[in-house]
């Protein structure tokens, strides 16, 4: 789960985020990775730290879950790391054509590459900028064996569909998907016997 967190610094606040934190736990949740909306705001650039996230790791492991960082910074995982932060995995951004990235692909692909942690990419569509078979080939064949690409879907056969093109790039092979047809796609099908 990625919840957003009450950021305020007082035991109002915390009393408020073991709640939430327990929650998640009791809808049974076994990572919980405060939602980037408060993850990115204690991102702290001039100290290369993430503010009071220790604290938040902390309440979601007595909650009897492990931590992770949900982010659009490419920042967090390089801090995290940095500072030995208890944390399991990261999310972050990532797809060909840097869409919602703050840096350059290239630079992210890196980051992944040295982080401590498996990462999940997210957004491998660009928000359908990018085909699922293009946007899914540039993640699965360019990050580690132990990191992940989610996709957001919106329907059953989108899932069904994303899950097939995925496996069919990891197996090297063509993906039984059904393709749009239209009428100047005539010229390139086999011809019917």
């Amino acid at each position: 789960m990625t919840p957003s967190l009450n950021l305020a610094a007082d035991a109002k606040a915390d009393d408020e985020n073991r709640r939430t934190f327990d929650q998640c736990a009791k809808l049974g949740a076994p990572v919980c990775m405060p939602h980037t909306s408060s993850t990115d705001a204690l991102v702290d650039r001039r100290a290369r730290v993430i503010r009071d996230m220790d604290k938040y790791c902390r309440m979601i492991r007595d909650a009897g879950m492990i931590p992770g960082l949900s982010t659009h910074m490419p920042e967090a995982p390089v801090y995290a790391d940095e500072t030995g932060l208890d944390v399991g995995t990261y999310v972050q951004i990532y797809n060909a054509v840097g869409f919602l990235m703050p840096i350059e692909v290239d630079w992210v692909h890196r980051m992944i590459w040295q982080c401590k942690k498996p990462v999940i990419t997210i957004k491998p569509l660009a928000v359908n900028k990018v085909l699922p078979l293009v946007g899914l080939a540039f993640n699965w064949s360019t990050i580690r064996d132990q990191d992940m690409v989610c996709v957001g879907t919106t329907t059953p056969h989108e899932v069904r569909e994303c899950i097939e093109i995925s496996l069919s790039i990891l197996e090297r092979r063509t993906p039984e998907v059904q393709l749009q047809r239209t009428r100047s796609k005539a010229s390139v099908e086999p011809k019917k016997k």
